[in-house]
């Protein structure tokens, strides 16, 4: 067992949010370069996942994300060819939780120094992943920035971004979870990994535990921690296009990253100021819950940090929760009912692992 001292985590998020309130302020004073032009920002948004742009009646959703530190489990393992799983999920995945039909999307890779086959690896993969999400890349740019880049090993080292680019069909609201009410129905999605998130506290833990040689240690017969923390991102985009296709009213979507579950559903619920009662999560993953385990982490703590077996919520009315349900898991989506919107801001979490614990978030 690794003890952590959870100060160090917790305000790194606490500083993280602080920086990027700072950074949204000063943009927010650029509005009004475009005001009543085409590019005028629709202000319905204030900390969400993406921000809505208006072109006459054309509007468009624009994101921008990265992968972090799950870079450097790629270049311990040498595995290159998945990672654009992560960053086509962070980025489409955010877009789509406004209502946006992601379409586009361009990349800048940051480098110490060119290796072709690892690019080719990293290229080959956004093509994947770019046809399940069935985006288009419009291209990127890649950067040799010599010493100024740093990482594992003695191959190429980088920093992989990318910004998206969606657009709202003619008719469809911009979610802003306005719609959500009480006693609407929250749809959990299930995930198969710690997709892009948390990566730094994992990497303290298992160096701590095991040593600097951490990813070739066995977690089980078949897998190393490394290739396990390698798992690619699910990309949930595909089944939520079909969602709001469809004739069912889906009132909110909420992407489970950085700052765990309830930091995350509250994007979509302070604007009604409304609480939730998840009861039924699913479990953590077992990696997940040894990962806690040898962190000596509270499960508090562990939703604050890590997604925990949940990558993505689904807020409906009550009388369509199953028709949605089904829906998702017809797509081949382990999705299951999670729990109810409440009219009290804090959000309350039934620990999966111990279902006479109950964790409070406060609103």
């Amino acid at each position: 067992m690794t003890t952590l001292n959870l100060e160090e985590p917790t305000r790194m998020i606490q500083e993280g949010d602080h920086c990027s309130h700072t950074a949204y302020s000063w943009a927010e004073k650029t509005f009004a370069f475009r005001h009543k032009r085409p590019g005028e920002i629709n202000q319905s948004l204030k900390a969400s996942y993406a921000q809505i742009v208006d072109y006459g009646s054309t509007r468009l959703a624009i994101a921008s994300d990265g992968i972090g530190t799950k870079i450097e489990i790629a270049e311990r393992m040498q595995i290159y060819d998945t990672l654009a799983y992560d960053l086509v999920a962070m980025v489409v995945d955010d877009l789509i939780c406004n209502g946006a039909i992601p379409a586009n999307l361009s990349n800048i890779l940051d480098v110490d120094r060119l290796d072709h086959a690892i690019i080719n690896d990293l290229m080959k993969g956004l093509h994947d992943a770019a046809h399940m999400a069935s985006i288009s890349i419009t291209g990127g740019e890649i950067a040799e920035l010599g010493s100024r880049m740093a990482g594992y090993g003695d191959r190429m080292h980088f920093n992989w971004c990318a910004t998206g680019i969606g657009y709202l069909p003619e008719g469809r609201e911009v979610m802003t979870g306005y719609n959500v009410r009480a006693g609407d129905a929250i749809i959990a999605l299930a995930s198969r990994g710690f997709r892009s998130n948390g990566y730094t506290l994992i990497r303290k833990v298992l160096q701590g535990q095991f040593g600097p040689e951490w990813h070739l240690k066995e977690y089980s017969p078949s897998k190393t921690w490394g290739e396990l923390l390698l798992t690619p991102s699910l990309i949930y985009t595909p089944v939520l296009n079909k969602c709001l296709n469809s004739d069912l009213p889906i009132h909110a979507l909420a992407h489970i990253t950085g700052g765990g579950i309830a930091n995350n559903l509250r994007r979509m619920l302070k604007v009604n100021r409304l609480g939730a009662d998840l009861y039924d999560l699913f479990e953590p993953l077992p990696f997940m819950k040894h990962l806690q385990d040898l962190a000596d982490l509270d499960d508090h703590s562990a939703y604050t940090m890590w997604n925990m077996g949940n990558g993505f919520l689904v807020v409906v009315p009550d009388r369509n929760k199953q028709e949605v349900l089904d829906l998702i898991t017809e797509n081949h989506y382990q999705a299951r009912i999670a729990g109810v919107v409440t009219d009290e801001e804090d959000i309350l979490i039934t620990s999966p692992s111990d279902r006479t614990h109950e964790m409070r978030y406060k609103g």
